[in-house]
């Protein structure tokens, strides 16, 4: 199969011939028809995560349709349309048993604890516990996004951040992440303060429904979302994932305000992320960490998007074959966020 690949950390990907996956003992081998390209697989190129082994293929939100079927898979069969949240649980662990997949102490993470889906061919573990039905009328690249930044925002924002009708939410980072925040935080009726230094990042914002936009570029942005609020956010997110991102956040809330970690944060060279602990004592602020969504958890959020109520597909701004992947990737470290880029193994054409 054809497969992006890369060496060594930081340095050119390229696309290549490499082995088919075959399906574990629970597992499952899917054709991917789509797969987004998001922020964390860039962390992954640049050597911020521990679990790569090089050589390696990236690649974590994906659709597709089941190819092979591994011996005691039971809910599954080749030809279905799937699709699978980042984190692919055990279902058998201490933290699966509580529900809570998403922390799954053996969890394993296509495209990081192993080869993921920027390839034709993707290998996913506990088929019975991860996959996730697609429905006919959602197409593949839709249902791409959804299994990482999108299932990711929404469960940052209607379970971690216990978003509520009316509040202040504050979204920093307007890729694809934070414009999935904007879109359910304002579907769940909040009013929304868009962050980011790209004019065309808090455009789109707007479009999904922000009331205000913030250029963080200028001046200091925790006062201004306090201004544009009226004394601050209920909710704030770091979507993007970086020092100053967490700390406006955090600075940006009022009293007894919630911020919500999304956004991953590599190590600084002269030390970690520093937050304003003293105003999260004295406001009594609430620092969450949220980490993707549990497969058995789709279905609110999936019955929102067949009904329109949720239009992950208007994030969707650019689609890309795989031969131009390695450049896109590369490119993430310094491209501004726009909307989400999928990238289509089965053609050679873009949009």
């Amino acid at each position: 199969m054809r497969a992006v690949v890369f060496e060594r950390y930081g340095e050119p990907a390229e696309v290549r011939e490499v082995p088919e996956p075959g399906p574990a003992p629970g597992g499952v081998v899917v054709r991917v028809e789509a797969t987004g390209l998001c922020r964390s697989d860039w962390h992954g190129w640049m050597g911020h995560d521990p679990d790569i082994v090089l050589p390696h293929v990236p690649g974590h939100e994906l659709a597709g349709v089941v190819a092979a079927v591994g011996p005691g898979v039971t809910g599954w069969r080749v030809g279905d349309r799937v699709t699978a949240p980042f984190v692919c649980a055990c279902g058998s662990c201490a933290d699966c048993a509580a529900g809570e997949h998403q922390v799954c102490a053996r969890q394993t993470q296509p495209g990081f604890t192993h080869w993921g889906s920027f390839a034709e061919y993707v290998a996913l573990d506990h088929a019975d516990v991860n996959l996730v039905a697609v429905p006919e009328e959602l197409s593949y690249a839709t249902a791409a996004s959804l299994g990482c930044r999108f299932a990711t925002a929404f469960r940052a924002v209607v379970a971690r951040g216990r978003v509520a009708p009316g509040e202040w939410v504050a979204v920093h980072g307007c890729g694809g992440v934070g414009l999935s925040a904007v879109m359910i935080a304002v579907a769940a009726g909040a009013r929304v303060v868009a962050v980011d230094t790209s004019p065309r990042a808090l455009e789109l914002a707007r479009r999904f429904g922000a009331a205000h936009g913030v250029d963080a570029g200028r001046g200091d942005v925790a006062e201004a979302v306090r201004e544009a609020t009226g004394g601050g956010a209920q909710l704030s997110l770091d979507a993007l994932g970086s020092p100053a991102t967490a700390a406006a956040s955090v600075a940006g809330l009022r009293r007894r305000g919630r911020h919500v970690q999304v956004g991953l944060l590599p190590a600084a060279a002269g030390g970690g992320t520093v937050l304003p602990m003293e105003r999260v004592i004295g406001w009594e602020l609430e620092v969450l960490g949220s980490h993707g969504m549990a497969a058995h958890a789709y279905p609110p959020m999936m019955e929102l998007v067949r009904t329109g109520t949720l239009r992950p597909d208007l994030l969707v701004t650019a689609t890309i074959p795989l031969g131009e992947a390695p450049a896109a990737l590369a490119a993430m470290g310094t491209t501004p966020g726009r909307g989400v880029t999928v990238i289509l193994p089965g053609t050679s054409a873009h949009a």
